[in-house]
């Protein structure tokens, strides 16, 4: 339904800029959507004879989804349309060969003369085998210089990827004629760069797209719009495919302060400028750049049932900090990898780690893990494991926190596992609902030290 609802768009804007073929043809645009998949719209001018005719798009990608593509035109329908695919290469034209006389030439290297010998080519399955006259002669590579002469290319192999479509026209002349279709291996994601300063409890953020194009054609001086969102697309099964679902502490209730557009419910990010996306490219342009957010160093340690630990844990350390207008952001961020820097005492910045965060709404309270604290540690007890109903359970449960830094740290422990209904009976420090089934509680650990933390609660299911 979204295919079709995207293509009836592009026909209809298709169809309004067409109208008059005196209109100059607005070229190359491309919409760019996560999860590998982009739609191209090809505006052309084109003269048109009268009556059935074919008409050929050299330069199309050549991982388009032959079965999206529409083509519009006033007063030209569609009556087939082919997609040829099978592009010229040296063993391409050697499989097509199969059957088929070729001339083989080589060269002496002695004395540089050549010969010249007609060959049948039996077959080119992992190496090419030769009749020539009464023997049978395997192709290869022998250090004697060979070249094969083929007398013309197969109609079947195209040199660039070629849409042909047959048409029916009204009556002859130029008109522009729109040429739509999706396409995968083309492709975006958002690359965001943060220097991190502990002292000062800010960051400077940086915000790339990055560009990436596998499909084996260039879109040259194209008009590009980026949308940021999961839209529901088919499987090659023909289910649908789930799509990845990121944790955030919480999500956003702030609309943005930026300038992207909206299509339904996704945002829409044009290019300023018309850009060329090459074959095997990856391109990068900036989209953020933001100073003095307001960020902290954290200490997470996260559980997600009720059971004792052999051994002490690492905690994870992690960058916190929000994307609200108060902390000095205000702007949605599009899905992509975060990287964190920190300065070292010679004031040069060092990488520290990174994570990835999903289409994240302004107003958000995000939590980037870096890595883990070797010397900030969790150790779980289950005290008590007691069944006080058919459905219900009460659980005691400790945790041993140790610190083995010179400064004294806080850090933030998160309870799952909590069912319906879940309560807290009893707490050595005071908790809060971090959502339906996790409790969090934030636990000074002093310098060279460790604190206890116990708790007791009651869940069901």
């Amino acid at each position: 339904m979204f295919r079709h609802a995207l293509l009836a768009t592009a026909a209809v804007l298709s169809l309004s800029g067409a109208a008059r073929a005196s209109d100059p043809a607005p070229g190359l645009s491309v919409t760019i959507y996560n999860d590998n998949l982009a739609l191209v719209q090809d505006v052309r001018r084109i003269d048109v004879a009268g009556g059935r005719q074919s008409l050929e798009f050299k330069d199309v990608s050549a991982s388009i989804r032959p079965e999206t593509v529409s083509l519009s035109a006033p007063g030209v329908s569609v009556v087939e349309q082919n997609f040829d695919y099978d592009l010229l290469t040296p063993s391409k034209l050697m499989e097509k060969a199969v059957g088929r006389q070729v001339k083989i030439v080589r060269t002496n290297p002695g004395d540089g003369k050549e010969t010249t010998e007609t060959a049948t080519v039996l077959a080119a399955n992992g190496g090419v085998v030769l009749k020539i006259g009464d023997r049978i002669e395997v192709l290869r590579d022998d250090g004697v210089p060979t070249r094969v002469i083929f007398d013309k290319v197969p109609e079947t192999l195209r040199a660039r990827p070629t849409l042909s479509v047959k048409v029916e026209a009204d009556k002859p002349g130029p008109r522009l004629v729109t040429l739509s279709y999706l396409t995968t291996n083309l492709s975006w994601q958002a690359d965001y760069v943060a220097l991190f300063d502990e002292a000062k409890g800010a960051m400077d953020l940086q915000g790339w797209i990055t560009l990436g194009n596998t499909t084996g054609t260039p879109f040259e001086n194209a008009q590009t719009q980026l949308v940021a969102g999961q839209v529901n697309t088919l499987s090659a099964g023909g289910g649908y495919r789930p799509q990845r679902r990121s944790a955030m502490q919480s999500a956003g209730t702030e609309s943005g302060e930026d300038d992207a557009e909206r299509v339904a419910d996704y945002y829409v990010y044009p290019l300023p400028e018309r850009t060329t996306i090459s074959s095997n490219q990856n391109k990068q342009v900036g989209f953020l750049s933001a100073q003095g957010v307001a960020a902290a160093k954290a200490y997470e340690v996260r559980e997600y049932g009720f059971a004792s630990q052999a051994s002490p844990r690492s905690a994870n350390v992690a960058i916190q900090f929000s994307n609200a207008k108060l902390a000095g952001l205000g702007r949605q961020l599009p899905a992509g990898t975060m990287r964190i820097y920190m300065r070292d005492r010679n004031g040069d910045p060092k990488f520290v780690g990174e994570n990835r965060i999903d289409h994240t709404p302004a107003g958000s309270e995000l939590s980037i893990k870096t890595g883990d604290a070797f010397d900030v540690t969790s150790q779980a007890t289950l005290v008590s494991d007691e069944k006080i109903s058919k459905t219900r359970s009460r659980y005691a449960m400790k945790y041993l926190l140790r610190n083995a830094r010179a400064q004294p740290v806080t850090v933030e422990l998160r309870q799952g596992g909590l069912g319906r209904d879940g309560k807290v009976k009893d707490e050595s420090l005071a908790s809060r609902r971090i959502d339906a089934s996790t409790l969090g509680w934030s636990v000074p650990v002093p310098a060279n030290g460790e604190t206890e933390l116990t708790f007791t609660v009651e869940t069901g299911w």
